[in-house]
C-alpha cells in the first residue's frame, strides 16, 4: 500500500496572514484543487526538507467551528477526511489573540496534534502588547512560535518544527460539561491574563488617519481624488513607455516589410498578427499601473476603510458589506472579483453581487477607453495636473459604479430571500506595503492580461486579415476575389448586414465587425480595429488614431465624430462582452439561468444606453 503523505493544515480567522505564511513556506510549490460537488477550490502546497516533504493545506478563513458560507464549510469539512490531518497548523492574528483563539479553542478539542504561530507580532508589539511565548507554550501545552509572515521572520524556525513530533494541546478551554461560546471566551480570557500584558498606551496613527479616512463626508471625497490621482497617472505615467512600445512595434514591422518576400504571408504577419497583438500589447503600462496602485492600496490596509465607508450606502441598494471587495475588484477583473463572493453567507446577497459585478469597468475596458478618450477629448489641464482625459475617465468609472448600484437595487426587488444578512468587519492597521508582493503581482497581473487577451487576438487577428483581405468574386463564382477594398471584403459584407440594427446608436460596419469579435474580450475591441486599419495600407500600424480620425462617411463627415465616440464608450461600459465572466457565473450559480440574464440585461442596457447619448450629442 502507498504511504500516505504527512499532511498538516493550516487554519485561522480571516485576515490573520495564512496565505503569507503559506506561500513564504511552500516558496509558491502549489497547485490548486477543485473540491468534488463545490466551487471551492483549495490550494495544497509542499514544504521541503532536505529529502522530507510535508503536504500543506490551506484552508479558508473562519472564526468558529460553526460555519456558514460555502468557504468556512470547506474549511471545516477537512477534520473530517479520512485520514484527518497530522498535525493542524493554527496561525493567529498576535494583536488579537481574545478573537483568534476562540476557533483554535473548538479545534483543540479534537484530538489532532496541533502547532500555534503568532503572527502579526510587530502589530501587536505597535500596540504595546507583550506576550509570554514560554508561558502560553507551558499553559496550551504545545509548541508556540512569534513569526511574522510579512517579512519572513520567525519562519524558517517554525518549518523545523512541522516535521518534528507535536503534543495534543492539554489546556481545558471550559468546563467538560460546558461548551457554550460564553465558557471558551471566559477560559481564553483567563488564559490571556496570564501570559499577556500591555506596555503601554499609545495612541494609534491608524486611529489618527482613520479619523479622516473613515469620516462619514471626508472618506467618501479622500477616495474620490485618490481614483482621480490614480487615473490622471494612468495617463501620465504610461505616456512614454507607451511610445517606446509603438516605436518598437513600428521598427518591427518596417523590418519584415524590407526582408519578407512579397506576398500573403507578408500580409499576415504585418497587418494581422503584429498589428493585432501591438493593439494590445501597447496598453500594458496602463494595466500595470492601475494593478499597481490597487496592490498598493489594498496591501497598506486602505481598501478596508473603503469597505467600511461604503458598507451602509451598499446594505441600503440590496448589497452586503461583503459586497464592496468584490466590487472594487471588479475594477481589476471580474472573474476573480465574482469568486471572491463565495464569503458572503446570505444567497441573495451574492447573487445580486454576482449579477452586477461585470458592471464595474475592468482593466479589460481600459485600452478602449485610452484610444477612444485621446481621439475625442482634449489633453487640457482642468485642477492643477488633472486634466480633462483624466476626468472623463474617472467619469466612466463613476458611471459603471452606478449602474451597478441601480441594478443591484431592480434585482432587490425580483430576487426573493428572506433571511437577513450581516456584515462583521474588523480594519487592520495602517502598514508600509510589502513592495516585493506589488511588483509581483504587477508583473504576474500584466503577463496574464497580454497571455489570456493574446491568444483570443492571435486567433481573430488571423480571422479578421483573412476576411478583410479577401472577399466573393462580384461575378457571383465560388471563387474568392483577393485583395478587394474593404467594403467588398468578406468581413465588409459581414458588417453591413448588421450595420442597420447598430446604425441608430451611431456605429458604422467596421465599429460592427469589432463588437461582434469583442464579444470575445472587451479588450480585442482595439486589436480588431488595428486589424482593419491596417489591411491594405502600408502606413504603420501606431497611426491607428489617426486611420480612425480621419475616416469619413460617404457624406463627408467623420466616423468616429464626438457622438459616436461617446455612444461606443457608454456601450463597453454595460455590455457584457466578456466570454470567460460568463461561465464563471455559470460556474458559481450552477445555472444558466443567471448568466443568460446577465448577458440579456446588460446587453439592452448598453445599447438603449448607447442609444440616449448618441441622440443627445448628435
Amino acid at each position: 500500500m502507498e504511504n500516505k503523505p504527512f499532511k498538516i493544515v493550516l487554519v485561522g480567522n480571516p485576515n490573520c496572514g495564512k496565505s503569507s505564511l503559506f506561500n513564504n513556506l511552500t516558496k509558491l510549490k502549489q497547485k490548486i484543487t477543485n473540491v468534488p460537488g463545490t466551487t471551492i477550490e483549495n490550494k495544497v502546497g509542499t514544504v521541503s526538507k532536505g529529502k522530507q516533504k510535508i503536504e500543506l493545506i490551506d484552508t479558508p478563513g473562519t472564526y468558529s467551528f460553526n460555519p456558514k458560507s460555502l468557504d468556512e464549510k470547506e474549511a471545516i469539512r477537512v477534520f473530517f477526511e479520512d485520514p484527518p490531518p497530522n498535525t493542524i497548523l493554527y496561525i493567529a492574528d498576535a494583536s488579537n489573540l481574545k478573537r483568534n483563539l476562540f476557533y483554535f479553542s473548538q479545534l483543540s478539542q479534537h484530538g489532532i496534534p496541533m502547532i500555534l504561530a503568532l503572527n502579526m507580532t510587530d502589530i501587536a508589539d505597535f500596540k504595546g502588547f507583550e506576550i509570554d511565548v514560554e508561558r502560553l507554550e507551558k499553559e496550551l501545552g504545545i509548541r508556540v512560535f512569534k513569526i511574522n509572515a510579512r517579512t519572513g521572520e520567525g519562519v524558517n524556525t517554525l518549518k523545523e518544527a512541522l516535521f518534528e513530533d507535536q503534543f495534543v494541546p492539554h489546556y481545558q478551554f471550559g468546563s467538560e460539561n460546558d461548551h457554550t461560546h460564553e465558557s471558551h471566551y471566559d477560559s481564553i480570557g483567563k488564559l490571556l491574563n496570564k501570559t499577556t500584558k500591555i506596555k503601554t498606551k499609545r495612541e494609534l496613527i491608524t486611529g489618527k488617519i482613520d479619523a479622516f479616512a473613515t469620516h462619514p463626508i471626508l472618506g467618501y471625497l479622500i477616495f474620490l481624488l485618490v481614483l482621480l490621482f490614480i487615473f490622471q497617472s494612468v495617463f501620465t505615467l504610461a505616456s512614454y513607455p507607451m511610445d517606446w512600445i509603438e516605436n518598437g512595434f513600428g521598427m518591427l514591422s518596417e523590418y519584415l516589410a524590407n526582408v519578407l518576400p512579397d506576398g500573403w504571408v507578408k500580409k499576415l504577419i504585418i497587418h494581422g498578427l503584429v498589428a493585432g497583438i501591438a493593439g494590445v500589447v501597447v496598453f500594458v503600462p496602463q494595466i500595470a499601473i492601475l494593478f499597481f496602485f490597487m496592490s498598493l492600496l489594498e496591501d497598506t490596509g486602505y481598501m478596508a476603510r473603503v469597505s467600511f465607508i461604503m458598507d451602509k450606502m451598499l446594505r441600503g441598494l440590496g448589497l452586503s458589506g461583503k459586497s464592496v471587495v468584490p466590487l472594487l475588484s471588479g475594477a481589476a477583473c471580474a472573474i476573480p472579483a465574482i469568486m471572491s463572493t463565495r464569503n458572503i453567507e446570505n444567497w441573495k446577497d451574492r447573487l445580486i453581487t454576482i449579477m452586477v459585478t461585470p458592471l464595474m469597468s475592468c482593466s479589460a475596458r481600459l485600452p478602449v477607453y485610452t484610444l477612444l478618450i485621446s481621439m475625442a477629448i482634449p489633453n487640457t489641464p482642468v485642477i492643477g495636473f488633472i486634466s480633462l482625459q483624466a476626468l472623463v475617465m474617472l467619469s466612466m468609472y463613476v458611471l459603471g459604479t452606478v449602474a451597478a448600484l441601480i441594478a443591484a437595487v431592480i434585482f432587490k426587488w425580483f430576487i426573493k430571500y428572506n433571511i437577513p444578512s450581516y456584515f462583521i468587519m474588523e480594519l487592520p492597521v495602517y502598514h508600509s506595503p510589502r513592495w516585493g508582493n506589488i511588483w509581483v503581482n504587477c508583473w504576474q497581473k500584466s503577463r496574464s492580461f497580454v497571455t489570456e487577451a493574446g491568444k483570443i487576438i492571435l486567433i481573430i487577428s488571423v480571422v479578421l486579415w483573412f476576411l478583410a483581405s479577401y472577399g466573393p468574386k462580384t461575378d457571383q463564382s465560388l471563387s474568392i476575389q483577393e485583395s478587394p477594398s474593404l467594403e467588398q471584403s468578406y468581413a465588409g459584407h459581414f458588417g453591413k448586414a448588421i450595420e442597420p440594427s447598430i446604425a441608430p446608436i451611431g456605429f458604422d460596419w467596421k465599429i460592427g465587425i469589432a463588437l461582434i469579435t469583442s464579444f470575445a474580450a472587451r479588450e480585442v475591441f482595439v486589436g480588431t480595429m488595428s486589424t482593419i486599419y491596417s489591411v491594405g495600407d502600408e502606413e504603420d500600424f501606431d497611426q491607428l488614431r489617426e486611420k480612425m480620425k480621419k475616416d469619413r462617411n460617404q457624406n463627408g463627415e467623420p466616423v468616429y465624430s464626438l457622438a459616436v465616440i461617446l455612444s461606443l464608450m457608454v456601450f463597453y461600459a454595460f455590455a457584457m462582452q466578456c466570454m470567460s465572466t460568463l461561465a464563471v457565473v455559470y460556474k458559481e450559480t450552477r445555472s444558466w439561468k443567471w448568466p443568460t440574464i446577465q448577458f440579456v440585461y446588460m446587453t439592452v442596457l448598453a445599447y438603449f444606453g448607447s442609444w440616449v447619448v448618441f441622440s443627445i450629442f448628435s
